[in-house]
């Protein structure tokens, strides 16, 4: 994680006020630079390009429009345009440029205290090791981890809430490893456990009904690279058995074969769930677990970082607009909101909150709101209330996550309470929710 200070740079011709702000900037860990004209800016914004400009309108040798004419429309996202002036006809015009803010003075110290937010996000959003994106102390300790075991054979497990990123850090250990195969992810939550076996370790041709060709399995594909199993806590203990195996040997059998088949692979495991809470239930067996976590990383769920939360959402606006063409920002408002909001889903659910957002913003201002994606909820007897009009699809789908979480994922015991198959179940829940990555 780059340690590098934030800059701002203040064009104003009012020194008090320029001294002012660039005093409040530096308090705040920033690099201050100070100008008093067009010109001086331009000098300035040449020899040390800032992270944030805040531009008076009105300058002593011209407007600050004309300035906004001379640069590039990636330069225009940095700059908050200050005026005394607080006219519908100014503010009109200012709303044509592609700016960062534009204020009307005094400038608030919360207005000024989300700019000086919004500079350090477009600072901090800058390349990142894995597509992993954050600047609290927990995710620089991740960081930390990622550098010291990528390089090296050790197994790793990764543990955190859904939604924390868990292949995200799966990919940067690969990416920043020695290893030149291919990284493969496997879900083992999203496959039904009877075609688990064969998409793992491959299958012969006529093996099984439907098994119409030979297939190399996952193990095979991410030979010298890595293999990333999600949710392995899922995996049928049977078949823990076998992958016990198979990370002894180096060897893979495919399903219906009998040749082994010698691969080289480094696996990166994830469970969303207390690994030992797994191991005392029998959903994971303990001599995997002691396998599987030479170096155990665990990650912090969302609301434990801090203002990570904005930095995220300035991301997923950035790859809107340039996906969409567009020069949108978050409002001040919707920064406060993302720091308030709990996060049940992580980054998972602030992602499709920031994009309901960003598609639902008719101007400039991207304003997050998040909300319930439960369409009922449970007391606290278990009980379900659901609402009149409601679809059948709906309400089957409450029922099954709530009897999910009743058992603590248990998809056979949710089988047996609801009476129906655990393919039942595999299959509802893939049609609902098939994997996202993050």
């Amino acid at each position: 994680m780059a340690d590098v200070q934030p800059s701002v740079l203040i064009v104003d011709d009012d020194t008090s006020f320029a001294h002012a702000a660039a005093d409040y900037a530096r308090e705040r860990g920033f690099d201050t630079a100070i100008a008093h004209t067009l010109q001086e800016s331009r000098r300035a914004m040449d020899a040390h390009p800032s992270d944030l400009t805040l531009l008076e309108l009105s300058l002593p040798d011209g407007n600050a429009f004309d300035l906004l004419g001379e640069l590039d429309a990636d330069a225009h996202r940095r700059i908050a345009l200050l005026s005394d002036d607080g006219s519908s006809e100014v503010a009109e015009r200012a709303g044509r440029w592609p700016l960062l803010d534009y204020l009307v003075k005094p400038l608030e110290p919360e207005h000024f205290d989300a700019l000086l937010s919004a500079a350090s996000a477009a600072r901090a959003v800058a390349p990142r090791w894995g597509g992993l994106i954050g600047e609290c102390e927990a995710m620089r300790q991740v960081a930390s981890y990622v550098e010291r075991i990528a390089p090296t054979r050790v197994s790793v497990l990764v543990t955190g809430e859904s939604g924390t990123g868990k292949e995200l850090v799966a990919r940067a250990v690969h990416e920043r490893s020695r290893r030149r195969g291919a990284f493969v992810a496997v879900n083992c939550g999203a496959i039904a456990p009877d075609l688990l076996a064969s998409h793992l370790f491959g299958h012969e041709r006529g093996s099984f009904t439907g098994a119409a060709q030979r297939h190399a399995g996952y193990f095979e594909q991410a030979h010298r690279g890595t293999l990333f199993l999600d949710e392995i806590t899922e995996m049928p203990p049977a078949l823990q058995v076998y992958l016990l195996r198979v990370l002894e040997t180096g060897e893979v059998t495919r399903v219906g074969g009998s040749e082994a088949i010698p691969v080289d692979v480094r696996i990166v495991a994830a469970c969303n769930r207390d690994p030992q809470q797994a191991i005392d239930q029998g959903q994971l067996r303990a001599d995997l677990f002691y396998r599987l976590a030479d170096f155990i990383l665990p990650l912090p769920p969302l609301r434990a970082r801090g203002n990570d939360v904005v930095l995220l959402a300035r991301y997923f606006v950035d790859q809107l607009n340039a996906e969409h063409g567009e020069s949108k920002r978050l409002s001040a408002d919707a920064e406060r909101i993302l720091r308030a909001h709990h996060w049940p889903g992580n980054v998972r659910e602030l992602r499709s909150a920031v994009q309901r957002a960003f598609f639902l913003s008719d101007g400039p201002v991207v304003d997050v709101h998040p909300v319930a994606h439960r369409a009922a909820q449970a007391d606290a007897n278990g009980a379900i209330v659901f609402r009149v009009g409601m679809s059948y699809a709906d309400v089957e789908r409450e029922m099954l996550l709530r009897t999910l979480e009743e058992v603590r994922h248990d998809k056979t015991r949710a089988a047996r309470m609801l009476g129906v198959s655990v393919r039942t179940i595999h299959n509802q829940l893939a049609r609902m929710a098939p994997p996202v990555r993050g």
